[in-house]
């Protein structure tokens, strides 16, 4: 532990073994000192990308009571939690939550161990629906590989496909959001979106970390084509 010129903030430094990597050291320091880890920690949060959709809503409103919500790569739930909290799921709203991987339940929260890339996860989604959805959110990252350009064509090609499956289920005046990287959303992309909805924005919560590339983008007033 050290102190810096205000004694009332103390940092923690993690010595390194010989087994682990600088990298691992740096990441694992900064999640030591994290206040948003230590929050999701203390209100029951599964990770503390909660914190970032609580932002985004509590400044956007994008999640409403009774509202039908689609979390896309919701392992491990903290968006699911958030979503289904605020829309008041099962009883008044509903949460569908999907990813490949498993994940322990979350309540009020449908999960669905599936690829949303499936052509037959519209009509699958719709039916746990019972009807269109009102959101369809993403905190979904593609594996880094460490080369900027690489893993932004690769969360792109992501947030691609998250964009033409919201436009298979959502209602007209439904809302997407999705992470994207700093570095611009593809022209092509952002074209698309501003022909579907009425407004499209990129945003930055606070609990997104000063030095991360990521944004969000907001696209909200669907409109079908």
């Amino acid at each position: 532990m050290t102190r810096g010129k205000d004694s009332s903030r103390v940092k923690t430094r993690v010595r390194g073994g010989k087994t682990r990597s600088q990298s691992s050291k740096l990441w694992l320091e900064r999640q030591l000192n994290d206040p948003y880890v230590a929050r999701a920690k203390a209100e029951g949060f599964r990770s503390r990308a909660a914190f970032k959709l609580i932002e985004i809503d509590d400044k956007y409103h994008v999640l409403k009571k009774g509202f039908r919500v689609v979390d896309l790569g919701a392992a491990p739930g903290g968006w699911s939690q958030v979503a289904s909290k605020r829309v008041h799921a099962p009883d008044e709203g509903r949460v569908v939550a999907i990813d490949i991987l498993d994940m322990p339940p979350v309540g009020g929260v449908d999960f669905m161990q599936f690829d949303f890339l499936d052509p037959r996860t519209p009509d699958l989604i719709k039916a746990r629906l019972d009807g269109e959805a009102d959101v369809v959110l993403t905190d979904m990252a593609a594996n880094a590989t460490g080369h900027r350009r690489t893993d932004h064509l690769k969360i792109m090609a992501l947030v691609e496909a998250a964009a033409e499956f919201a436009a298979d289920v959502l209602k007209p005046g439904g809302t997407f959001l999705a992470k994207v990287l700093q570095g611009g959303t593809e022209p092509s992309l952002l074209a698309e979106l501003k022909r579907n909805f009425a407004s499209v924005r990129h945003v930055k919560p606070a609990a997104s970390r000063a030095d991360s590339a990521e944004l969000y983008l907001l696209a909200s007033g669907f409109r079908r084509a």
